[in-house]
């Protein structure tokens, strides 16, 4: 066996996300302030930081005034596109209708937000890390979590790099590297793969409801200048979805930087029909007529998919265990109804670091940081989920109209401080779908190569690329599951929900059917792993470096 070097830090943190890169560059900032010397390390399995950002994105800058109050003028992409108008449609196939401001809180307005690539935004945020002595490995993907002897956590270990599919060693064969912490913060993005096994073995969520997703699929259009507002930011709700029972969502377009819109379409994964597939939905979604007159004649020059976490407060499971911390969409604290999520990751990153800092000058390491979550519970981030907490659950349970009109009302009782005596439940994903025989099939049309697209050509623009000869990073539980229960019961469901064409059965024709995964495509979306109905298929993080490389997502 192999032996691994290990380097020690005070502080590690896994991914250089918004949620990451702000607690890193916040235990930077209190150590000089109490002129202490704190190590921090920050994992990247993206080729570099921003590789594997995706957002809308319109961003609060709440957390970004706090972290780093002179963004403005210190050349943060950001800055660039101040949101000027806000609108929300309620679609039907042909026509829209618009809801007016009045209707909604002042807190869904956009006031005083901005529109633009959060992976810039993150590419940022690293270079004012990296100021400050935080070191930063993008291209490293942390594929296992190491243990103390008392079970608490010590830190995390890389992919080993130059691993053949079938296992065995290439020449370019490089052992893993084990990185040890006084704590080790989690900030893997929605759904990450270690803090999956952290939850489990901790059980952290004892106390919380499961979480629950969205799959956003995002396109970036260089539009026709004169149909361009710079600052104009839409939401959709309504068609194309409204035509199939048991499912939710809804579109925005953003209008950013150099011309640019960012197109996007979020399919809630509680979905009940299998038939149903998100990339679709999203491509059906843009021959609306409203949708395809702002496209005449523009050219899409990028493409992307992501899982959201949508499970807002009650999904949140325990921040803290001994050694480590949860922060950012890996914890959950995505604001749905705003469509905002990026300034209470942030803000979690940074309560994260404030009580690291305050244990490790206190010469503590490896036990609970308890002043994180009750900074939690005191913080301006648990009142703003609270007010939205029964928003999805509600549209879930009574549909868009009656469920829209709902939730409409719960948040301005709780905008007003009239507490709703009552928090809706949040049931799991993958149990929600219908056999195929009870629902109907769904005829999507062809792509024209104009407007809609197949996935092949979209995942091609994804940038996305793995070494091939690798272990398969889409692990089956059972290899049989797919062929023997998942098609005769729901017609293999994954041929669908996968946004990059990961997933394939072949041979059904000829009466021997065979699941073929293209792992390759993969975008590292996670939806598989999210809505596969027997959670059979487990994503673990490829060599790294591999997957898309997203330049202005």
């Amino acid at each position: 066996m192999t032996t691994r070097e290990s380097m020690p830090y005070d502080v590690v943190i896994v991914g250089a996300g918004p949620a990451g890169l702000s607690a890193a560059i916040r235990l930077k900032q209190l150590a000089a302030e109490k002129d202490a010397e704190i190590s921090v390390c920050v994992l990247e399995k993206g080729s570099e930081v921003g590789a594997h950002i995706l957002s809308g994105a319109v961003i609060d800058p709440k957390s970004l005034d706090e972290l780093l109050p002179n963004w403005r003028e210190d050349g943060c992409p950001l800055a660039e596109v101040p949101v000027t108008e806000n609108h929300h449609w309620i679609l039907s196939k042909t026509k829209k209708s618009e809801m007016p401001h009045f209707v909604t809180p002042s807190f869904m307005h956009n006031k005083g937000t901005y529109t633009g690539s959060l992976g810039n935004l993150c590419r940022w945020l690293a270079g004012k890390a990296e100021e400050l002595g935080v070191e930063i490995f993008p291209g490293f993907a942390a594929a296992e979590i190491l243990f103390n002897d008392d079970g608490s956590v010590k830190g995390v270990a890389t992919g080993d790099m130059g691993v053949a599919r079938d296992g065995t060693h290439k020449g370019d064969y490089t052992p893993g590297l084990e990185l040890h912490a006084k704590y080790t913060f989690f900030s893997e993005g929605c759904r990450g793969h270690l803090t999956k096994q952290l939850i489990a073995k901790f059980a952290l969520d004892k106390d919380s409801d499961p979480q629950v997703y969205g799959l956003g699929i995002k396109e970036l259009w260089d539009i026709d200048p004169e149909l361009h507002v710079p600052g104009r930011v839409i939401h959709t709700q309504g068609w194309p979805l409204s035509e199939t029972e048991g499912s939710n969502g809804g579109g925005w377009i953003y209008h950013q930087a150099n011309g640019q819109v960012s197109i996007g379409f979020v399919t809630w994964l509680n979905y009940t029909n299998p038939h149903l597939s998100p990339f679709h939905e999203m491509q059906r979604w843009k021959t609306h007529p409203e949708i395809a007159a702002l496209l005449k004649g523009a050219k899409r020059v990028s493409y992307g998919a992501r899982a959201i976490s949508d499970g807002g407060l009650q999904s949140i499971p325990k921040l803290v265990m001994p050694g480590a911390a949860l922060i950012g969409d890996s914890a959950g604290f995505l604001n749905v109804p705003r469509i905002k999520g990026t300034h209470t990751a942030m803000k979690s990153g940074m309560m994260a670091a404030e009580a690291a800092v305050e244990a490790i000058v206190s010469q503590r390491g490896h036990d609970e940081l308890a002043a994180y979550p009750e900074a939690f519970e005191k913080s301006w981030v648990k009142k703003e989920l609270s007010v939205v907490r029964n928003v999805v659950p509600l549209v879930k349970k009574f549909g868009d109209l009656v469920g829209s009109g709902l939730a409409g009302i719960t948040m301005w009782l709780e905008h007003l401080g009239i507490k709703v005596p009552f928090t809706m439940h949040h049931h799991p994903d993958h149990e929600s779908l219908w056999r195929k025989d009870l629902v109907k099939p769904i005829a999507y049309p062809k792509a024209d190569g104009v407007l809609t697209f197949d996935r092949l050509s979209s995942v091609f623009i994804s940038n996305t690329n793995h070494e091939e000869d690798q272990p398969v990073h889409l692990t089956l539980k059972d290899p049989a599951v797919p062929i023997a229960y998942n098609l005769p019961m729901y017609d293999e469901p994954a041929q669908r929900y996968c946004p990059a064409g990961v997933y394939e059965v072949v041979g059904e024709e000829t009466g021997d059917p065979k699941f073929v995964i293209n792992a390759q495509n993969c975008v590292h979306c996670k939806t598989c792993d999210i809505k596969d109905p027997t959670q059979n298929i487990n994503w673990v993080v490829p060599e790294g470096g591999g997957g898309p490389n997203y330049p202005n997502m």
